[in-house]
């Protein structure tokens, strides 16, 4: 016999094309339009449909052209674009149009937003972007060509003409300098560049305040790139719950909008579904994968009278809920609370040059005005300011982190921000996720053990494989998958009977077979203490008990194993003298064996924990003193993620994982954590070597200038040749990988 499940109204059932990972042969293009950008479904309801477009990861012109032409439909009521999550979210009114027609003019759009582009850009060419992080550099490098072209080259070119350009690129220099001493009053890095631009033009050498300045722009132009592009996306870990749920009003079943839901009311889900209140259920049992929410790798059954949480998910059964919390007042929105209260750091690089500078320009003032009065000379007095070896630093700082941040993103290896590398470097602990991150995050069976000789391993293989077979349940679906894997025999099931949450009863060779948990055997009568007897290492591990005629024949043992690589990372990390920690929403048992297989300190694991506790327990070792990383890939993961000094995630987590996180290893492989910590080591090591290559030589310079004396050209030679030195060091990371601590 087979249990029927009630099935949703089939006229009104939210469609649902695919919520998995779609593959490469899933996505779709219009090769019509010669452009054949590549995009796919990720799910769609009524009035509403979710795209990934790989494209936008790689192109912010694209995404904020995509933006501008879906905003502009008049069909189109929200449009909601996340770039690092390749990412399209469109909400429509489905009532003037179809889900079809939607569809297929979205796939138009997509192809048509880079022509839009070229549009705008042959319509203003002369219209920088407004983002452009190298606007500055426009009047330096016109200065620079122009004095080199009448000094050098000694071509006709009106002094008038090279003064005014010189003046203009000073003048953000000169409005940063006068804002320092007037708002903020005091001296800053800007102060002592106008000085310098100044004293050199007074004696008509224009070509080394313009070097100077252009180097200025450069390093800020590159720094400004380091700035972390996510910092303005919205959170939003409810994203992926239906925008429709069923709910029971007067008796009779209706379709409802999820922000239509209120506390009391009964809400129904169906298998396959994802649960979208926290509440109580009133009726109904069933099997829930509570994964991105707690950090279970084995789904729960749940039944009248217990709670269950939004953004889990119905495997097998259906229930009627109670409604206790909607939104943002249920567990997965309070998640969202505690990653918008979370601190809240300035992403963009540390201005290393600036914090040095404002410590020497005071000494860098009194050196030049004592030259200035015991020689007379305004050229002394320009070349100690000259000698600021600020520049050098300036550019070869922000030049080294974006050198790592390229190295890295080639490893498949996402570091969104210079301060994310420089805190990555000091990591003092780390913290990881179990399930999903140090484990497989799937069921894997171990092995058969038999109740006696008499009965054989393959048999009981057997038997158990025919009786879960077509069964949804992950650990029925892995019993099936390993019998095929040992080529046992394949065995004929009759009539059938599955209960949610216990196990299965079958037919099979005229066998009455029992397949299940401890609990449900139990309910049959069917002791296991000789089991135990005969075999104490199997108390407390993860089995499922195959019994036929009323007796038990043997177990077959299932675990989450780590991942084939997480040893060996652990005891890299470990060796470097960082602190390893374990977090999981897991019990306790499972999390112990799992520490115990990877050398993590039983003080060190955490299990049971829910986002609260996870994110609790990552504060408490951040106000310990210590620089923490964290490591996660769900749901349950995004508050600790937010609160670390610096996360991590995987590029197949989930959305918001992935856009909490501060690093992402796209490989999905925790090898490349590895790479991340040694190439943010490397780039705080270029970053100490170009300080000393360019504050050696200007202190070296210096030291004539204040003595024998050095003309301002030569200093200017001296400095930007350190500075350029410097630079190009920090451009090492592109061809020279660190060497992993294996």
């Amino acid at each position: 016999m087979v249990t029927a499940l009630e099935l949703p109204p089939r006229s009104k059932q939210p469609r649902v094309i695919s919520q998995q990972k779609l593959q490469p042969q899933q996505s779709q293009s219009v090769k019509g339009l010669g452009l054949g950008i590549t995009y796919s479904v990720v799910h769609t309801t009524p009035g509403r449909i979710r795209l990934r477009v790989p494209r936008l990861v790689c192109d912010a012109n694209y995404a904020q052209r995509l933006q501008s032409l879906l905003a502009e439909e008049p069909s189109v009521t929200s449009v909601q674009i996340k770039p690092s999550a390749m990412s399209v979210a469109i909400n429509y009114k489905n009532q003037e149009v179809s889900d079809r027609q939607m569809l297929s003019h979205l796939a138009n759009l997509i192809q048509l937003a880079p022509l839009l582009i070229c549009a705008a850009s042959s319509a203003s060419p002369d219209k920088p972007e407004s983002d452009s992080s190298w606007f500055g550099l426009k009047f330096p490098l016109l200065a620079t060509i122009l004095t080199v072209l009448a000094g050098p080259f000694g071509l006709p070119i009106p002094a008038a003409l090279i003064g005014g350009t010189v003046a203009a690129a000073s003048a953000p220099v000169a409005k940063r300098a006068v804002a320092s001493i007037w708002k903020q009053q005091r001296l800053n890095i800007d102060c002592l560049d106008l000085m310098a631009v100044a004293l050199t033009a007074a004696q008509g050498n224009l070509m080394t305040p313009s070097l100077l300045l252009m180097l200025h722009e450069l390093g800020d132009g590159i720094r400004d790139r380091t700035a972390r592009t996510s910092a303005n996306q919205s959170l939003n870990l409810l994203d992926s719950l239906s925008q429709y749920v069923w709910v029971e009003r007067n008796g009779s079943k209706e379709q409802v909008a999820i922000d239509q839901i209120e506390p009391g009311e009964i809400v129904i889900v169906y298998p396959g579904e994802q649960i979208p209140v926290d509440g109580k259920i009133l009726r109904g049992k069933a099997s829930i994968d509570e994964q991105k929410l707690t950090g279970e790798s084995v789904p729960v059954v749940r039944e009248a009278g217990q709670q269950v949480y939004a953004s889990t998910l119905v495997r097998e059964g259906q229930l009627y809920i109670l409604t206790e919390r909607t939104g943002d007042n249920t567990r997965a929105g309070q998640s969202i609370q505690l990653v918008k209260n979370a601190p809240v750091y300035d992403t963009r690089m540390e201005n290393y040059a600036a914090q040095l500078a404002d410590k020497a320009i005071l000494p860098a003032l009194l050196l030049a005005g004592s030259v200035l009065a015991t020689t007379g000379s305004l050229a002394r007095a320009a070349s100690i300011l000259t000698l600021d070896f600020m520049t050098g630093i300036r550019v070869s700082v922000p030049t080294s982190v974006l050198a790592s941040l390229t190295a890295a993103a080639r490893r498949g290896i996402l570091i969104r921000s210079g301060r994310a590398l420089e805190q990555l470097a000091e990591v003092e602990v780390l913290v990881f996720d179990k399930t999903g991150t140090l484990t497989q995050g799937d069921v894997v069976m171990v092995g058969v053990t038999t109740i006696s000789e008499e009965v054989s391993s393959t048999r009981v293989l057997a038997l158990a494989a025919a009786a879960e077979q077509r069964l949804t349940h992950p650990v029925a679906a892995a019993v099936v998958n390993y019998a095929r894997q040992q080529r046992v025999p394949e065995l004929i099931r009759s009539e059938w009977d599955y209960k949610v949450g216990l196990g299965v009863q079958a037919d099979i060779d005229g066998e009455r077979v029992l397949v299940g948990s401890a609990r449900f055997l139990g309910k049959q009568g069917i002791s296991l203490e000789y089991l135990y007897e005969q075999h104490p290492e199997l108390r407390g591990s993860s089995l499922i008990y195959v019994a036929s005629n009323g007796k038990l024949l043997g177990v077959i043992e299932y675990t989450d194993p780590p991942r084939p690589e997480s040893q060996k990372v652990i005891k890299a990390l470990q060796n470097q003298g960082i602190e390893i920690h374990m977090l999981t929403g897991d019990n306790r048992r499972r999390a112990a064996a799992v520490a115990k297989q990877l050398d993590i300190p039983e003080d060190k694991t955490h299990a049971e924990a829910f986002p609260e506790q996870k994110a609790a327990v990552v504060r408490q070792l951040h106000e310990s003193g210590k620089i923490v990383a964290f490591v996660g890939d769900g749901i349950n993961d995004s508050a600790a993620l937010a609160y670390a000094d610096v996360s991590v995630s995987f590029g197949d987590g989930s959305d918001i994982a992935r856009e909490t996180a501060d690093v992402v290893l796209m490989e999905n492989d925790l090898s490349s954590l590895l790479e991340a910590v040694a190439i943010a080591k490397q780039t705080q090591e270029i970053i100490k070597q170009n300080t000393q290559l360019s504050v050696i030589p200007n202190v070296a310079a210096l030291s004539l200038a204040t003595t024998v004396g050095l003309h301002p050209l030569a200093a200017t030679a001296v400095h930007n040749g350190s500075a350029i030195a410097a630079g190009v060091n920090g451009l090492r990371p592109l061809w020279n990988y660190p060497t992993l601590p294996l």
